[in-house]
């Protein structure tokens, strides 16, 4: 839930209702919750791993049992004050917890440990790319909190089931400025900030697990207006897809409650992916409405400078800081760039690599094209391949210079290499024949030989049919068992063929 500031919740992106001369524009803000990697529950030491059966990790304090007292788990505030020095947030140094009271059929003690009145972290941005474009979205602040359990209402029976595992997990709530105008935006500002929470290794950001959720909230305005309209706010979207559907409708819903003369009622709004439609759960709550007062049972917190300044010491390298490091360093490719830095493993493998090669779009276009579907098809981390970046590298530099074609090391060099990890690629090339000749009079038997055979071809590509110079080199290759050199052979072709 968003306080302390107006309409910040709200949703953008540019739409029209059919038929219709008004053009409207969507205004979005997105509040997202992050389970944080934790090896305990916020405020008590319950285990937190996904999949337990249900209702089996809990305890007297998750329970809410009278007399229990939370105490505050110090890894969640260091993952904070980590979060909001990568998003280049005002950290607080003394913050406080607060209770939010509200019914939660899931939530045993009746109300929420968040904070209201002084959260952890204030302000900072995050970019995003959309359409190949850069856009700052505007972060208003990021609040620890716990967790609700999990209501489950599709059983066959009449009966809604309640699995409290997950009530007390540590959350991250981080609230953004209404800055995003489309569903487009708001995918690519999860996507963002999922990347980022992995690369910092606060969580695993797995939405299909829960791990990560937003509430979208949504308004429209005539194009052109500069205040924000009423907002409704659809809850715990944990997947793009019913994300982008959701606020698609919201938006034409909108509009057409507006041009048929009504007005838009602040919500709280429900999404069901099997109809794509959304509902009313109840009328949005205000600040004031869930009596927020500081939690008598933790005192204030107070980071020092020095923590601080070790947390800020201890930052990894940022998804968009290695992303323009490898355009601009390494000459790689806008495209390339964003694939190795899609995942923290994979541009730290890309680095090993680059400290054994100069050849550097080569190794991003190996690990593009053969190392990363090995990890799917394995379904492994990419610290379990078999070959070391010394391997790679020597594979490389036999492409690169023209020891092995491109085709046989990919096809043929690459697995055997990964099936007899304990070999070099020289080794394995030569004793299965893989490499190339280059020698000036072997060439010139197998061109002329290529040639000689084809007398009909020669004379159509004499006549304008340059693109038979491909089949005379595919001549070449069967005619070499694939062993002539690929650049000397087109060069030895075009100067044959006059």
């Amino acid at each position: 839930m968003l306080r302390g500031f107006a309409h910040a919740e709200d949703v953008a992106g540019a739409s029209t209702k059919k038929n219709s001369p008004m053009t409207y524009e969507t205004v979005i803000g997105l509040e997202i919750h992050v389970q944080l990697s934790t090896r305990s529950k916020a405020f008590c030491g319950d285990d937190i791993r996904f999949g337990g059966a249900p209702n089996s990790q809990v305890s007297a304090i998750s329970l809410g049992h009278p007399g229990t007292l939370p105490r505050l788990n110090a890894e969640q505030v260091k993952f904070a004050a980590r979060l909001g020095l990568a998003l280049g947030s005002t950290i607080n140094l003394g913050h406080t917890f607060d209770r939010k009271n509200y019914f939660y059929a899931d939530l045993p003690k009746g109300y929420q440990i968040t904070q209201d009145a002084r959260p952890i972290c204030v302000g900072g941005s995050i970019e995003v790319l959309v359409g190949g474009e850069t856009k700052t979205i505007r972060i208003h602040h990021v609040h620890m909190e716990e967790d609700a359990g999990k209501s489950q209402h599709d059983s066959a029976d009449a009966y809604s089931y309640i699995d409290l595992n997950r009530a007390g997990t540590p959350l991250l709530e981080i609230v953004t400025e209404p800055d995003l105008r489309s569903a487009e935006e708001v995918d690519a500002l999860m996507t963002a900030m999922r990347q980022l929470v992995r690369y910092l290794d606060i969580s695993d950001g797995n939405m299909q697990e829960g791990s990560m959720r937003c509430d979208c909230n949504v308004s429209i305005r005539p194009q052109g207006a500069t205040y924000l309209g009423n907002r409704c706010e659809i809850k715990n979207l944990n997947s793009m897809r019913y994300a982008r559907k959701a606020i698609e409708y919201e938006v034409q819903r909108q509009i057409g409650v507006v041009e048929a003369g009504g007005k838009i009622d602040q919500q709280t709004l429900n999404f069901d992916p099997a109809t794509g439609v959304t509902s009313p759960l109840r009328s949005k709550e205000n600040a004031h409405d869930y009596r927020y007062f500081p939690d008598p049972d933790i005192p204030p917190i107070q980071l020092t400078a020095a923590e601080l300044a070790a947390i800020q010491a201890q930052l990894p390298a940022l998804p968009w800081v290695l992303r323009k490091k490898m355009i601009t360093t390494y000459g790689l490719s806008a495209y390339n760039a964003e694939l190795l830095t899609a995942e923290a493993e994979t541009a730290a493998f890309f680095l090993a690599l680059s400290e054994q090669t100069a050849a550097y779009t080569a190794a991003a276009n190996l690990i593009i094209n053969k190392v990363l579907p090995w990890r799917k098809e394995q379904d492994k981390n990419l610290d379990s391949f078999p070959l070391s970046a010394a391997q790679l590298a020597e594979l490389i530099e036999l492409i690169e210079t023209g020891q092995v074609s491109n085709s046989t090391a990919y096809q043929e060099l690459f697995p055997a290499l990964v099936a007899a990890p304990d070999r070099r690629p020289a080794e394995l090339a030569t004793a299965n024949g893989w490499l190339q000749s280059a020698d000036a009079d072997e060439l010139g038997s197998w061109v002329d030989a290529v040639l000689a055979a084809h007398p009909d071809k020669v004379k159509a590509y004499q006549q304008g049919k340059k693109g038979l110079l491909g089949f005379f080199m595919g001549e070449v290759m069967k005619r070499s068992k694939g062993q002539a050199e690929t650049k000397k052979t087109t060069a030895l072709l075009q100067e044959r063929l006059g």
